[in-house]
């Protein structure tokens, strides 16, 4: 389970969905005979399918994980968002009391459940066909199954294996400076959208967007 104080609680569903849909490259971790194993996989969220939504991609078919005995009882998939080295020197806070030290802000989802696993060929149509259309829908002209030859196209499809996990339970953690006050949110804000990287000024957004706990 993950540390998680009240400040930095994030239980609104559609927030913890747009996560998933923005960063859909998933660390799932598994638990078999021989121990811990953890995966890197990209997954689609569907919310319309079991009660709390169902995690849906596919793994190469000699990747382990589908077999059984590699994933028994529940698992964990994680999904991650912007993060960013938050420092002290940008706290308003530092100038009146030096009372700051530095830290790590980031927002993720951790979605559990018990995979299933799928090697039916039309299952796993359908799930490619899902993910390239979510994945490709950014690009000016979308790559499409049909582009591919029908045979080659069978062929790489006999290669994978089909994975969902249906949701059991969604935690929602944003550590993006609700514990500090307005003027140190802000010239935290500042201080990231300073150094010009697209992911500090991503988790500038962030903590612009949350409320804080502590003003």
């Amino acid at each position: 389970m993950v540390y998680l104080p009240d400040h930095f609680a994030e239980s609104r569903p559609e927030a913890m969905h747009d996560l998933i849909a923005r960063f859909p490259l998933a660390t799932l971790i598994t638990v078999g005979d021989d121990g811990l194993a953890a995966n890197h996989i990209p997954l689609l969220f569907d919310p319309a399918k079991g009660e709390r939504g169902t995690l849906i991609g596919h793994v190469a078919r000699s990747n382990d994980l589908w077999r059984a005995g590699y994933h028994l009882g529940e698992s964990l998939a994680v999904f991650q968002s912007a993060d960013a080295y938050i420092s002290p020197n940008w706290y308003a806070t530092k100038r009146e009391t030096h009372e700051v030290v530095p830290t790590w802000n980031y927002a993720v989802v951790h979605a559990y459940g018990e995979l299933v696993i799928h090697e039916d060929e039309k299952w796993l149509r359908g799930v490619v066909g899902r993910l390239t259309k979510a994945m490709e829908s950014s690009q000016a002209v979308p790559w499409r199954m049909s582009d591919a030859p029908a045979d080659y196209l069978k062929g790489m499809l006999a290669n994978i294996v089909g994975i969902e996990l249906p949701v059991s339970r969604m935690i929602g953690k944003w550590k993006v400076s609700q514990n500090r006050s307005a003027a140190d949110r802000a010239t935290a804000s500042a201080g990231l959208r300073s150094t010009g990287d697209p992911g500090d000024a991503a988790m500038a957004d962030l903590i612009e967007a949350n409320g804080d706990t502590n003003s």
